[in-house]
């Protein structure tokens, strides 16, 4: 029988680990999860934890969200696919209660603290291949210097890295100077590698990201906050647009697709609105439970063989096919119907409320900023489908929605 003492502390540790793995490295994230699991199972005292979970509603939220997936494979005809879908949601079920029962408010900081250590190193290889001083690799190219995963992921972790320590820099009055001006580099640095590099959902997350500072930071000014935003915002987005080419041509040429779609149909911003459109068509015919959970592939090439024959198996230049419309609510509507929505935003429901009703300002503001800004991003791809934000998303959760004087 494994010690108290020694399972704690050996629970700290990888947890720690977990938080700076999983900016890095898909196998050792998973590693690190796969032994977690395996001393919760084996450690037994299985009661306790029962209660934790049962008795936190965002834990039931999310638990039933992924139930509803296993509800949906009744009737779908791609099982297989079906399979692999509720397989990516195994972290609202699984990952998450377990999380959430071994995380102690003591290392909390230790968890943020490793967390950030690991976006500092990718930050740095980010700047280092920008500035060509070490070659390519990976996923990082000049142009587009994000090495450990795609950008697509990357500008949305970079961005609530920056919420993180911009939060410490103008909310926590205990921080030394030193600190200060630390954190006010880190955060600089982190701002201009945001607009080196090509994600612009995380490039709308971190416009977003500074709006919800000011207003938490002036919480008492709402008038002050409300005109700081509208000076800061546009002179930030004006300077990123004169000064990185990437952003420049980035920006450029969504408003082009957009305003010029019927003839940009194949490119990343056309077909995330032909996505949208025949995926509506999709959704009237399923509204209530939608078409099961993996018959969205196949349902949508129905819909797209007579609306956009001519964009048949077509792939964006992200690489994005037609088994995702780059969209989590159009996906969950597609698949689960209006019952599956609702199971999914009653998660971030509960996020904000438990936020508001925490006695300490950081767990009532970071627990707001979190679904907010994942309520934002995921209008442009399913983001609690790809690992690396995903595991972000339930990893921060485990901790700042849990009553710990209760637990």
């Amino acid at each position: 029988m494994l010690r108290k003492f020694n399972l704690e502390k050996t629970y700290q540790f990888l947890l720690i680990s977990l938080a700076f793995l999983m900016p890095l490295t898909v196998f050792g994230a998973n590693l690190i999860i796969v032994i977690i699991c395996i001393l919760w199972i084996i450690s037994g005292d299985f009661k306790s934890k029962f209660n934790q979970i049962i008795n936190n509603k965002l834990l039931k939220a999310s638990i039933l969200f992924f139930c509803i997936h296993i509800i949906g494979l009744i009737w779908t005809e791609e099982i297989y696919w079906g399979l692999h879908i509720t397989h990516k949601m195994w972290y609202f079920i699984g990952l998450f209660p377990i999380l959430y029962t071994i995380v102690r408010k003591e290392n909390i900081r230790n968890y943020i603290s490793a967390f950030l250590f690991a976006i500092l190193i990718t930050e740095v290889i980010s700047y280092l291949i920008w500035f060509e001083v070490i070659g390519e690799f990976k996923n990082a190219i000049v142009s587009n210097p994000t090495p450990f995963m795609s950008h697509i992921s990357y500008n949305p972790i970079l961005a609530f890295a920056i919420y993180l320590v911009a939060y410490e820099l103008l909310c926590n009055s205990k921080i030394l100077v030193f600190q200060k001006y630390i954190y006010f580099l880190f955060v600089i640095t982190m701002s201009i590698n945001m607009f080196i590099t090509g994600g612009r959902a995380g490039q709308v997350m971190f416009f977003a990201v500074w709006v919800i500072l000011i207003f938490q930071w002036l919480n008492a000014y709402k008038f002050k906050a409300l005109i700081l935003v509208l000076l800061v915002l546009p002179s930030v987005f004006f300077t990123a647009y004169q000064t990185s080419d990437i952003f420049n041509t980035r920006v450029d040429e969504a408003f082009h697709n957009i305003s010029n779609y019927e003839e940009n149909k194949k490119t990343s911003v056309g077909l995330r609105i032909v996505y949208a459109i025949n995926s509506w068509e999709l959704i009237q015919s399923n509204p209530i439970i939608g078409v099961g959970t993996g018959d969205f592939p196949t349902e949508y090439q129905k819909i797209s063989d007579i609306n956009t024959p001519e964009l048949f198996n077509e792939k964006d230049s992200n690489g994005g096919s037609l088994d995702n419309p780059h969209n989590m609510y159009i996906l969950i509507l597609g698949q689960l119907g209006i019952i599956g929505l609702f199971s999914f935003l009653a998660i971030f429901y509960y996020q904000i409320k438990l936020s508001f009703s925490s006695n300490e300002r950081y767990f009532r503001d970071v627990g707001l900023a979190l679904p907010l800004l994942f309520l934002l991003i995921m209008w442009s791809d399913s983001y609690l489908l790809g690992h690396y934000t995903s595991l972000m998303f339930i990893f921060f959760s485990s901790f700042l929605y849990k009553d710990f004087e209760k637990s």
